[in-house]
């Protein structure tokens, strides 16, 4: 696969998104010619970055969480994963391929410790679908670029196993959308919970997009009902409340992943600029635009910005080179002197890696960033 500059975001379903073809791409060396927007500083900026993500690696192949909110070592390690693939080294090539097999393998031997799919750290995520979700996810760009036939099939059995849970996990809403939207569905912070909220709706989302696009088996209808409950939690100021359940007001956060969501399942393009599905993904960005900020630091500052940057890169247009430039910039005077970001309260692992990601978009190196 040859990795031109474009990037991405989610799955519908085979009817709405094709499959990602090529499951056997390889590491290339950086282009001399830097993709649009992207400076020399910036380029440093990652490699620091980068370093002090492979410096901290645990023996085991983990990362921990470094702040407050408990050590979530599945979600931690999927994410620095993403990040080091994310500047084009694979499993298997790169000067990251060593650190991305060992949390690899951390990943792997954390699911299949499980016998129902569920992919989580020992003991230390008592909101278990966020690793679940997040694991998936980087299991799921493993898959799709080059690995050995023991890991490629290690891999393929622990993510059918895993998709088959979040399906089963998914909760029922009744709704009035016409079919096939006639029902809504998400997810809650563990797989048996039988509630939702949106957050993590949004990554067992990504992380079915990206199985799907690596060639694993997705239910459709799992898709649909998904996008269904994201639509039931739009507001009338365009953006997303916290959950179907207990609404509330727009949250920017929900907001921004629910961009990238919706691009990536198709919804914008369906109908054309005149179809309510078009016009309902508008009103959202409006929002976004509105309340998302980039100069201020408050609130889940990393995770909005993981998800306004994917929903803004696959926008494109003149909406992407006006944000790109700035959470550029700003991400730069907030990185610390031994390379690392501190994210949102929960630690440097989180940040530096969330921080990682956003600024390689341009690179198109993740099979779950192609557009």
């Amino acid at each position: 696969m040859k990795r031109e500059t474009q990037f991405g975001a989610l799955l519908l379903a085979a009817a709405l998104l094709p499959a990602f073809a090529a499951r056997t791409a390889k590491a290339e060396p950086p282009s001399p010619v830097l993709p649009e927007m992207m400076d020399e500083r910036t380029v440093k900026a990652i490699d620091r970055g980068l370093t002090y993500l492979a410096k901290t690696q645990r023996q085991d192949g983990s990362w921990l969480n470094s702040g407050g909110y408990g050590y979530y070592p599945a979600v931690m390690t999927s994410l620095s994963g993403m990040a080091l693939m994310a500047s084009g080294s694979t499993p298997e090539a790169g000067p990251y391929a060593r650190h991305i097999t060992r949390a690899m393998n951390y990943v792997l031997k954390s699911g299949e410790s499980n016998n129902d799919g569920l992919i989580t750290g020992p003991g230390s995520e008592y909101r278990s679908m966020y690793g679940h979700g997040f694991s998936m996810l980087f299991l799921a760009q493993c898959y799709g670029v080059d690995v050995n036939k023991d890991y490629e099939k290690r891999i393929k059995t622990l993510l059918d196993k895993g998709v088959k849970l979040t399906v089963q996990s998914q909760s029922n809403i009744q709704t009035k959308f016409p079919k096939p939207y006639h029902k809504a569905g998400g997810w809650y912070y563990t797989p048996s919970s039988g509630n939702d909220e949106g957050s993590v709706t949004v990554t067992q989302l990504q992380a079915l997009r990206a199985c799907r696009n690596a060639g694993i088996k997705v239910p459709r209808e799992t898709i649909e009902k998904s996008v269904a409950y994201l639509k039931h939690c739009q507001l009338g100021d365009g953006g997303i409340c916290y959950s179907a359940s207990s609404r509330g007001g727009s949250r920017p956060a929900i907001s921004a992943a629910g961009i990238a969501c919706f691009y990536a399942a198709g919804v914008y393009d369906r109908g054309g600029k005149e179809d309510a599905e078009a016009q309902m993904v508008e009103r959202l960005v409006s929002y976004c635009k509105k309340h998302v900020q980039i100069s201020g630091t408050s609130g889940h500052y990393f995770y909005t910005h993981f998800y306004m940057a994917q929903g803004m890169y696959h926008r494109g247009g003149k909406d992407w080179k006006d944000y790109y430039p700035q959470i550029r910039d700003k991400l730069l005077s907030m990185q610390n002197i031994d390379g690392s970001w501190n994210g949102d309260g929960v630690g440097t692992t989180y940040g530096t890696a969330l921080a990682c990601i956003i600024l390689q978009l341009p690179y198109n190196y993740l099979p779950i960033c192609q557009k």
